[in-house]
């Protein structure tokens, strides 16, 4: 145990109100990275995180990428202590649709104990977890018990596509003994948990032209193939009634469930009734025989995200579209290769072209499953942090998203890594009325105060001497 935890943690509950502001200020700022009108705003959001860490005593700066800045900061160069990366993001998805939304997507509202808006869970709220935390230490303590680095990208919601060059081109700066990853889920509100592992990640777009222009259905129904049931062909055909996908090869390299993984998700409390209710469906649905809490986090999965085409005003306007498009996007596991599965699902959809229509595919980035192992020194600090902030031991658990920097550490810098989120499963990350319970919020800054000192004590020295 590293100084005073009563002292420290009393700083933290006094001071709720203030971070509440600042994380209504962050979400105030729409650094949505899908929307190149949004270019100013994600520099503005960088700016804010990097006037914040110099704020608390960081030596702190963006650092230009081939896409969106790193706000980076910097405290301790200490060779005796453990150096920690900590890594989050400052991008937000779309907020469409907004009539969906109860309260404007960038306000940060405050209701029913929890604060609404888009980032407020991921991953601003996450991030600003951990600078409180910092900030915290370093007003009781005047130091850390542990050198760190901040790292706060702003493309993980498009993939990350220039995550990996600008990690190589600022090598030097990113040297540490562990990195700390904030942009997970605990398994209920009363379950906390760690992640061990993530899926990985293709995307296409899929684009079918018919007619150089929108077409009277009247006159020409019957004789002009439709782009719009074209594309409804095409996606169908890519899975069975049995939720199994079609693509050959698409599962290769993706393990069958063993009996870990069975004895891990039936050790859950878990209710696929319940689930289905909560989910607004009549019922689960997907790969027979399969646990769902396996299927989610161990098994690989294609969707299409989007679809759209033709009119789509009020009343009807008949014709036949001229073009239907896709987006669509695979979860993969294991040691599924995403160039090969998105080589392969391209093939596929390309030789099966409706006749009477094009076909278009564009694929926009991948990333690789990761599997962390437990034996780490620094997962049982987490463990244990988690359970000083929560009250109660996490489980472990994996999740069916995918966080590409976590393939990049560990294939660049070769880093082992901790992935200590603490959002709630009906977070509604992505969608209409995205949430963060302000239990959650404020017990995750309490359980990051108690990370630091665990592993300050628990990162093995041959570890800090080595770099």
């Amino acid at each position: 145990m590293i100084g005073n935890d009563e002292e420290l943690l009393s700083h933290v509950r006094r001071s709720h109100d203030r971070y509440l502001d600042e994380l209504k200020a962050l979400i105030a700022i729409p650094s949505v990275s899908a929307n190149p009108q949004h270019r100013e705003d994600m520099q503005r959001c960088a700016t804010l995180l990097v006037e914040r860490m110099r704020g608390i005593g960081f030596e702190s700066e963006l650092l230009a990428t081939d896409g969106a800045p790193f706000a980076y900061g910097r405290y301790g160069h200490d060779p005796a202590k453990p150096t920690v990366l900590i890594y989050g993001h400052y991008d937000v998805q779309p907020p469409e649709p907004f009539e969906l939304w109860l309260s404007p997507p960038f306000e940060g509202t405050v209701r029913d104990g929890n604060i609404y808006g888009r980032g407020a869970v991921d991953d601003k709220g996450q991030v600003l977890m951990h600078l409180a935390a910092l900030e915290a230490h370093l007003h009781v303590r005047g130091e850390l018990p542990i050198n760190v680095i901040v790292l706060v990208e702003g493309e993980e919601e498009i993939g990350s596509p220039n995550f990996e060059s600008a990690l190589a081109r600022y090598r030097d700066r990113f040297q540490a003994d562990l990195a700390v990853i904030s942009d997970t889920a605990v398994y209920s509100a009363d379950t906390p948990a760690l992640t061990t592992s993530v899926r990985g990640l293709v995307h296409w777009d899929v684009r079918v032209t018919g007619p150089s222009e929108d077409l009277h259905s009247g006159y020409f129904g019957g004789l002009v193939r439709n782009p719009i049931e074209a594309l409804a062909m095409l996606i169908a055909s890519l899975k069975d009634d049995r939720a199994r996908v079609t693509v050959p090869g698409f599962y290769d390299g993706a393990p069958e469930i063993d009996e870990e993984v069975e004895a891990q998700v039936r050790g859950l409390a878990y209710d696929e009734h319940a689930s289905a209710a909560e989910l607004g469906v009549p019922q689960l649905w997907g790969e027979r025989g399969i646990h769902p809490l396996a299927r989610m986090w161990y098994r690989p999965t294609l969707e299409c995200n989007g679809i759209w085409g033709g009119y789509q005003g009020p009343g009807h306007k008949t014709v036949i579209p001229s073009f239907a498009c896709a987006k669509l996007s695979a979860r993969l596991v294991g040691a599924q290769d995403p160039l090969a599965v998105r080589d392969a699902v391209k093939k596929y959809l390309l030789a099966r072209v409706p006749t009477g229509v094009r076909v278009h595919v564009e694929d926009e980035g991948t990333a690789r499953a990761v599997l962390i192992g437990r034996d780490h020194p620094a997962v049982a600090a987490a463990a244990t942090a988690m359970e000083r902030g929560f009250g109660k031991a996490p489980v472990f658990i994996g999740t069916g998203g995918s966080i590409t920097p976590v393939g990049s550490f560990d294939r660049i810098f070769g880093l082992p890594q901790v992935m200590i989120g603490v959002g709630l499963p009906d977070d509604r990350i992505h969608a209409p009325n995205e949430k963060f319970s302000l239990k959650q919020f404020f017990g995750g800054i309490e359980t990051m105060a108690m990370l630091y000192d665990e592993l300050a004590e628990s990162l093995p020295a041959r570890e800090r001497s080595a770099r």
